[in-house]
């Protein structure tokens, strides 16, 4: 049932995922729940509402992801890092959070799924080097902020993509002026009854 409800939720997504992905995005679904009745990652209970609410809200946003190496901030249980790494398995994914118990799930999770494209970082991302194409948080924070925390890692050339719920109209008022909106994309989660929106946001106005 659970193999079915995700590959519908593919189909009708419009994604054409590599060989042996969809196994491994269960098995990431299994490794999630079975962490969480330690860690405590996600509120989620349900095996069926983690495909919908989790694998596909993440995968949403794959047909926007460009080329260039991806930093997801504030990870936690790996959303949506760990779905984009499996998806696309040839994009240099690293995944960031500063909670040493999200880390460690992300870390063994990395091992037993084999995500060589994937690595994770236990810092605050503010201290953080290095230069990425692409920036993405889900439920992270305000826009202003991601940005303020973040900008020293955007490659020139580089976009934010900031998942939220309904359209945050206040927090795109609150950009400072050099930051420019480039696109409002609402989504279409299989299975999810709500409003989803992703933020694409470029430096220079």
């Amino acid at each position: 049932m659970s193999t079915m409800t995700l590959a519908a939720g593919l189909a009708e997504l419009g994604l054409v995922l590599p060989d042996g992905a969809e196994q491994k995005l269960l098995a990431f679904r299994d490794l999630l729940l079975k962490w969480n009745k330690t860690y405590n990652l996600t509120a989620l209970r349900e095996p069926e509402l983690a495909i919908s609410h989790h694998l596909l809200d993440s995968l949403a946003i794959l047909p926007h992801i460009g080329d260039g190496p991806l930093l997801d901030v504030g990870s936690g249980g790996g959303l949506p890092g760990v779905p984009i790494a499996i998806a696309r398995p040839n994009l240099p994914v690293s995944m960031v959070d500063t909670v040493q118990k999200k880390v460690s799930f992300l870390q063994q999770a990395c091992i037993e799924l084999n995500l060589r494209n994937a690595a994770v970082n236990h810092a605050r991302v503010e201290e953080m080097q290095g230069q990425y194409a692409q920036i993405s948080s889900r439920a992270f924070s305000e826009l202003a902020l991601f940005v303020k925390l973040t900008r020293h890692l955007l490659a020139p050339g580089g976009c934010w993509l900031a998942m939220k719920g309904t359209c945050p109209d206040h927090e795109i008022a609150a950009l400072p002026a050099d930051i420019s909106l480039a696109a409002i994309i609402p989504l279409t989660v299989p299975g999810l009854d709500a409003e989803r929106h992703l933020i694409l946001l470029k430096a220079g106005s």
